[in-house]
């Protein structure tokens, strides 16, 4: 039987050439028996465990954090009510820099978008009547992250869970803050440093805690193609492992405990192909690079979820549409934790309703479409297994084009890295803009829109003044004195380059600020200048 395909030439936006039909022959060209193999064995191509969903279905932990502590911990309990099982922390912008929400560079931005935290009774506010012990709890914050975890332990202390058994992710990856997002603080170096901080404290004071979630997914936000965002933040990954070696830890000391955050949005099987060669090559990588003698050391442990830049104002239902695909693809690829952008994520802060349907869609697809039934359902495909192999070694060879520039820190700091994505991202919007990128509802199939009223989360000025109020309270009450030692303390160890959790733990559980703790670590490591490239 003759199969009829069409002879014009394909490529995903990775720029991997897609041929019109795949066979068994080119799986047995390409790609050898024993990278394929069992799920929850080396090297994890097929998943990290061996039943997978079929035992521990993914964790849903939808992205929630608005306003003040009080408002953010009345959703935290909507969203526990309504069946989430993880919740994912966003920060305000002063929070996120290090600022107070009384300094006048804050003015206007305490709780617009993310919540306002100060001291540790704001921790102890939103966290309240939360299972710590059950609930495991995400912190999107990276800059002033040192401080905020240190905050997380102190409450779970104060609240009487054991640290030693306290669970959940800091994201914690300053360094694709310096390629994306842009929340940095403190130079480079000194920022790569807060960061092994907190890994070598973890590592023998909360063990279960993961205290670095890498973080592709604001790589790819800003512009990089899906083969970019894998590689990057493996350069990345790898920065940290390196820097945290140095200190006399080993790899199987802590490398389980290391997370990734991955996006999805694009071709569906692109993006599959990208996670699974990105297990595989991750578990290559600790095993023959890091002589990791443990497998758990080799699993890839990512929440991957629907990213916002897939998603479009225009004809915003669409959203729903493409987040339950990008569901799909996320358990279609063994991810361990889901999220999704609503709907309405691509104009506002998500509404209540907005972000119901986003954990309703992880529901039905947990629950109605038989997704946990088997392992790895597209695992022999001959198009999966023969891309997925080819996405490794184009993995391999971005990686190796940053090493050619020394490593990734020295990439970063010379913004190297951020000019390369800064290329991509022109690249990808001018193919939106032309037309070979199809985005429905935006670039074809367009409709005249309707005049709608769009519901914008407000702006609560009266929460930003409650919020100042407040921390004026805590400041007249603490013990000041007890503050000034633990800053001094602070800034003593900044200097003589110890590990600085245990100073900042101590700060925090006598309320010093976000402000002053940062301002202190300033004194000493001065500020991030950024480098400009046109």
């Amino acid at each position: 039987m003759n199969i009829e395909v069409s002879e014009k030439e394909v490529y995903w936006e990775s720029g991997l050439k897609i041929n019109p039909l795949y066979t068994k022959n080119d799986i047995q060209n390409s790609t050898p028996d024993s990278d394929i193999g069992l799920p929850g064995s080396y090297p994890f191509t097929r998943g990290i465990h061996p039943l997978m969903y079929r035992k521990r279905p993914f964790t849903i932990r939808q992205y929630a954090g608005f306003g003040s502590p009080e408002e953010t911990h009345e959703r935290f309990l909507y969203l526990i009510k309504n069946g989430q099982t993880g919740l994912n922390v966003a920060f305000d912008l002063p929070t996120q820099t290090g600022l107070d929400s009384d300094d006048s560079r804050a003015f206007g931005e305490v709780g617009r978008v993310g919540m306002a935290v100060d001291t540790l009774a704001d921790f102890e506010i939103v966290f309240r009547d939360i299972d710590l012990d059950n609930i495991t709890v995400s912190l999107t914050i990276n800059g002033s992250a040192i401080v905020l975890v240190a905050m997380y332990i102190a409450v779970a202390k104060k609240f009487g869970f054991n640290i030693n058994n306290l669970r959940g992710t800091a994201q914690n990856d300053i360094l694709k803050e310096f390629i994306g997002r842009g929340t940095w603080i403190f130079p480079v170096p000194e920022s790569v440093k807060l960061v092994v901080d907190i890994i070598e404290y973890c590592t023998h004071e909360v063990p279960k805690y993961s205290p670095v979630s890498v973080c592709g997914y604001h790589i790819r936000e800003s512009g990089a193609n899906p083969i970019q965002e894998m590689a990057y933040a493996f350069c990345i990954a790898k920065a940290y492992i390196d820097e945290t070696m140095k200190r006399g830890i080993t790899i199987d000391d802590f490398a389980s405990r290391l997370s990734f955050n991955f996006d999805i949005h694009g071709n569906f099987f692109e993006q599959i192909a990208k996670f699974r060669a990105g297990r595989r090559l991750w578990a290559k990588i600790i095993k023959e690079q890091y002589h990791a003698r443990e497998e758990e050391s080799c699993w890839l442990r990512m929440i991957a979820g629907g990213g916002g830049g897939g998603l479009t104002k225009e004809q915003p239902e669409n959203n729903i549409i493409r987040s339950a695909y990008y569901a799909l693809i996320s358990a279609l690829s063994g991810t361990q934790t889901m999220a999704l952008c609503s709907y309405d994520e691509a104009y506002t802060i998500p509404t209540e309703k907005a972000a119901e349907i986003s954990l309703r869609t992880m529901q039905i697809l947990l629950y109605e479409m038989g997704i946990c039934d088997t392992v790895d359902p597209l695992g022999g495909s001959y198009y999966i297994e023969t891309m997925t192999t080819e996405m490794e070694q184009a993995i391999i060879a971005q990686m190796k084009e940053v090493d050619a520039q020394g490593d990734i820190i020295k990439a970063i700091a010379a913004g190297k890295i951020q000019e390369a994505i800064s290329k991509q991202a022109y690249i990808r919007e001018k193919a939106i803009q032309d037309g070979h990128i199809k985005k429905v509802g935006l670039n074809c199939f367009k409709k005249e829109e309707e005049v709608r009223t769009v519901e914008f989360h407000p702006y609560n000025e009266e929460n930003a003044s409650n919020q100042i109020e407040k921390l004026i309270k805590i400041k007249s009450e603490r013990d000041s004195a007890k503050v000034a030692k633990c800053l001094s303390q602070i800034k003593q160890d900044a200097k003589e380059g110890k590990n600085l959790m245990y100073a900042i733990v101590d700060a925090v559980e006598a309320y010093s600020t976000v402000g002053e703790i940062t301002t202190a670590l300033k004194s000493v490591y001065g500020e991030y200048q950024e480098k400009i490239y046109f």
